[in-house]
């Protein structure tokens, strides 16, 4: 059986819902021993409920996990609408302090359980960090960020066997995008989500199963010769539109 995840201990953040919700239930199903990290409970597996921007609850997670853990997936993350102008001081530092000081705190705490055996981390970054985007502004610096500590992890854990790759996702359907239509277009969801959908040459957005099936094989034994990569599943917007 090919991406088997047998025994292996991983760690999740932010598997609560969306995208991290189907890596979560994917990586189960491939056998692995799942903790979720996340402020809300997930029903499906072991969670530790904390944030990750908050050193006590990095402590809680470091003593809570095992000492061996063999992957750790940085999905946790938020969005922002906004350009330079309209992005104000609160809102930035919030976003910068979820995608990137929270992706810091749990790896640089997780890590040292792995450097032992090796492992994999899987950083989830976005299109957001490579081509411009319109109101996207802060989202798109912490992304970049994102993709930057990838490349410097893959570096610096190369003699401990330790992988280090980003998957970046272009437009998926999950619930911020119901969210953000909700909010924004209360009176013609249907239409604008068919707008978004159509930025993508292929059409619609990506499923957050297509995405999990991505992190799996990035977390297998099949991709042991990747490591310092980012990977585009964007249904051809990186490519196909600029």
């Amino acid at each position: 059986m090919p991406y088997n995840l047998k025994d292996k201990n991983i760690i999740v953040t932010g598997g609560s819902s969306g995208i991290g919700e189907s890596i979560v239930t994917l990586l189960l199903d491939s056998g692995a021993n799942v903790i979720n990290i996340d402020i809300n409970d997930n029903s499906k597996t072991k969670t530790i409920v904390s944030d990750i921007t908050k050193n006590d609850d990095i402590i809680k997670i470091k003593n809570s996990v095992p000492e061996k853990i063999d992957i750790l997936i940085n999905n946790a993350g938020i969005g922002l609408v906004g350009n330079i102008e309209n992005t104000n001081e609160i809102d930035f530092d919030k976003i910068i302090d979820v995608n990137v000081k929270g992706l810091f705190n749990i790896t640089k705490a997780i890590i040292p359980k792995m450097k032992k055996n090796g492992g994999a981390i899987i950083n989830i970054a976005s299109t957001a960090a490579i081509v411009g985007i319109d109101d996207r502004f802060a989202y798109s610096a912490s992304k970049g960020a994102v993709m930057s500590m990838t490349n410097s992890i893959a570096k610096d854990y190369l003699s401990f066997g330790i992988r280090c790759n980003s998957i970046s996702p272009g437009r998926v359907h999950t619930p911020f995008v119901d969210s953000y239509l909700d909010k924004f277009y209360p009176d013609n969801k249907e239409k604008m989500f068919k707008k978004l959908s159509k930025t993508q040459p292929l059409g619609r957005m990506a499923k957050p199963s297509e995405v999990a099936s991505l992190v799996l094989y990035l977390c297998s034994d099949e991709a042991s010769f990747i490591t310092g990569s980012d990977f585009q599943i964007d249904g051809g917007f990186v490519k196909l539109n600029t």
